[in-house]
């Protein structure tokens, strides 16, 4: 005779939704990760936060955290881009710029790449 306790059943069941919950949580992410694409640029992308590694001299553009984000131009420390339709310029060390629920920060800029992060603002 098996034991078929209404306890064992109940465990069984809080097993399958926490497995299913992460396996859920894993495509997810990995949908929004996959969401990321880019010409003329490199992404290094979390679920809240992107670095954008920019070439110079090329028409570079990346598609990150659902919107566009482009090198618009650099000069000497001046960095424009363009970051879901709005032109910034940008400094390095210069506090965020904000654009439709993200902050721009310009991290670097040398001869050959510029270096952006963009994230969602906590709120």
């Amino acid at each position: 005779m098996t034991n078929r306790s209404p306890a064992g059943k109940n465990l069984r069941l809080l097993a399958n939704r926490k497995t299913f919950g992460l396996l859920a949580g894993l495509a997810l992410g990995a949908a929004l990760l996959a969401g990321c694409s880019s010409e003329g640029a490199s992404t290094d992308c979390g679920l809240d936060a992107c670095t954008v590694t920019f070439d110079r001299g090329v028409d570079a553009r990346a598609s990150i955290l659902g919107v566009e984000a482009q090198l618009i131009e650099a000069q000497d420390d001046v960095v424009t881009i363009e970051v879901a339709g709005e032109q910034l310029s940008l400094t390095v060390g210069q506090q965020a710029a904000d654009v439709g629920g993200l902050a721009v920060t310009l991290d670097s800029v040398t001869d050959s790449e510029v270096k952006v992060r963009i994230e969602r603002n906590a709120g």
